[in-house]
C-alpha cells in the first residue's frame, strides 16, 4: 500500500480532539484519520447493502410470482385438506 500526503482543514476544537484521542490511543493523528475514513467507508457500503436489500423486499411481487404464490397456496390448502 502507497501512503500520500494530503491536506485537509477543520475546526480547531475538532482538531485538538483528534489529537488528545490519537495521543490516548498511543496512534499518529494520520493513523487515526485513516481508521475513521475506513470505519466510514465500511458505514456506508453497509448502509448501501442494506438500501438494495430493503428496497429488494420493498418490491411487489410481479405477476408470475403472484400466480406461483397462489398455486403454491392452493397446493398447500389441498395437502391439508387431504389430512384432515
Amino acid at each position: 500500500m502507497t501512503n500520500v500526503k494530503t491536506a485537509i482543514s477543520m475546526d480547531k476544537d475538532l482538531l485538538d480532539e483528534v489529537n488528545r484521542l490519537a495521543e490516548e490511543l498511543h496512534i499518529s493523528r494520520s493513523r487515526l484519520f485513516a481508521l475513521a475514513a475506513e470505519q466510514f467507508i465500511a458505514k456506508r457500503a453497509n448502509q448501501e447493502l442494506l438500501r438494495r436489500i430493503n428496497d429488494a423486499y420493498a418490491e411487489y411481487p410481479s405477476p408470475d410470482d403472484e400466480a406461483l404464490l397462489a398455486g403454491m397456496s392452493a397446493h398447500q390448502r389441498n395437502i391439508l385438506e387431504d389430512e384432515w
